[in-house]
């Protein structure tokens, strides 16, 4: 069984100079695809449970498919959910087997956004899991804007929080489709001046590969979110294998055909945050 926290992941990242891809799943297809991908590469991974996921798939199955990736996978497998909104949806989370859990209020008030992480710091390391705060808000592409994170606030969060990493906001946005943007190293720099917490960025599908690696073997972010970048993978795969043959109705079967190009997506992910020699 590699069943892992995000802790005992991020510190052999932080430690050895490269970043953990957490990797936003929809259902059995991407998830399993991302842990066979890990395994290739002989990496951990983190299998990510974002509010879209959550809407489809109650928390306690998701946990239990999870939980089974993990125990039969050779790398380490995190179970993590992603973006959690209130103090409950993270509970629940942690009865269902999670093993990270990452709290969202990067909406309120700094204050009240530390409040609220610590508790739900102190439930989940009460338990013996992780948690994930974010200080500074993220937004999304064509739509809310980002808020970036003042370096003062964030090591504030991250000594009054106690959090095992914290996600920041530096340029990158949510559901970005290509690569155009890119990260503010100089607010990289000096959020990591005043803090040793390992960093998160969200919204990884839309920084440039190259500067992706870079940051992963030379900051403290250790970990990447990834997810509109292989669910355009996995679409196109989807796609492919629907119009190969007009006349297959087979779910599965048609389902099949997504598997060996989404791992091959993957692994080229997973590539872009560690050095290969």
């Amino acid at each position: 069984m590699t069943l892992a926290t995000l802790a005992e992941v991020l510190g052999p990242a932080k430690a050895e100079g490269h970043a953990v891809a957490g990797l936003v799943t929809l259902g059995w297809e991407d998830m399993r695809a991302y842990v066979a991908a890990a395994e290739a590469e002989g990496c951990p991974v983190i299998l990510q449970a974002g509010p879209s996921c959550r809407t489809h798939t109650p928390l306690p199955v998701l946990g239990k498919m999870f939980r089974h990736l993990a125990e039969g996978a050779s790398v380490p497998v995190v179970a993590h959910l992603d973006h959690g909104y209130t103090f409950e949806e993270c509970k629940e989370a942690l009865e269902s087997g999670f093993t990270s859990l990452m709290f969202d209020g990067s909406r309120l008030p700094l204050a009240e956004n530390i409040a609220q992480t610590r508790a739900i710091v102190e439930m989940a390391h009460g338990a013996g899991i992780s948690c994930e705060g974010e200080i500074g808000f993220v937004g999304y592409d064509n739509g809310e804007e980002s808020a970036g994170t003042d370096p003062k606030e964030a090591a504030q969060f991250a000594a009054e929080t106690g959090v095992d990493a914290m996600a920041i906001s530096v340029g990158n946005v949510h559901l970005q489709t290509d690569q155009s943007g890119g990260l503010d190293e100089d607010r990289i720099a000096a959020i990591q001046a005043v803090t040793d917490v390992p960093l998160v960025i969200h919204g990884g599908s839309g920084v440039p590969a190259d500067q992706r690696r870079r940051l992963a073997t030379g900051t403290n972010i250790c970990k990447f979110n990834i997810g509109t970048e292989l669910r355009q993978a996995f679409g196109h795969a989807l796609r492919d294998a629907v119009n190969s043959d007009p006349d297959r109705f087979d779910r599965v079967q048609i389902l099949k055909d997504t598997h060996e190009p989404l791992v091959a997506a993957t692994r080229t992910v997973l590539r872009t945050m560690r050095v290969h020699t």
